[in-house]
């Protein structure tokens, strides 16, 4: 006996969702988590983003770091110059699929309160940024 596969009808009405992948941006800069707060901000001012993304010695995206989160920290008292992004990312949140619908995307990143959302393969290599329009 052959298994078949049935796939729905499409009636031409109901449109397709829009991947990730479709609207995702190129990944922009990706530091090391060993990398101190002052230096990622200047990497920032430098590559003139709001944003880096943070990799661990594997390549292996390990979250987002926008630049308030990075001042808020180096304006704290407890800050030294000897704190690494690995120090703050604690909670790396959430991380897109080339194969997340928009739909989903933007639930997360609104749920989550965020301005862009990387994009990873199943390795959890960065492929690319998915960026609230400014």
């Amino acid at each position: 006996m052959t298994m078949v596969q049935v796939e729905p009808r499409s009636t031409g009405t109901a449109p397709v969702p829009r991947a990730v992948a479709d609207a995702m941006e190129t990944a922009g800069p990706q530091v090391c988590d060993d990398m101190t707060v002052e230096v990622a901000l200047s990497v920032m001012a430098s590559a003139r983003t709001g944003h880096l993304l943070v990799c661990d010695n594997d390549g292996v995206c390990t979250g987002l770091l926008t630049q308030v989160q990075l001042t808020t920290v180096r304006d704290s008292s407890a800050y030294t110059d000897r704190v690494q992004l690995r120090d703050i990312l604690v909670d790396p949140g959430p991380f897109a699929s080339p194969v997340t619908t928009m739909a989903e995307a933007e639930h997360s990143m609104r749920y989550h309160r965020l301005d862009a959302l990387p994009v990873v393969d199943e390795h959890g290599n960065t492929l690319g940024v998915l960026a609230l329009a400014r």
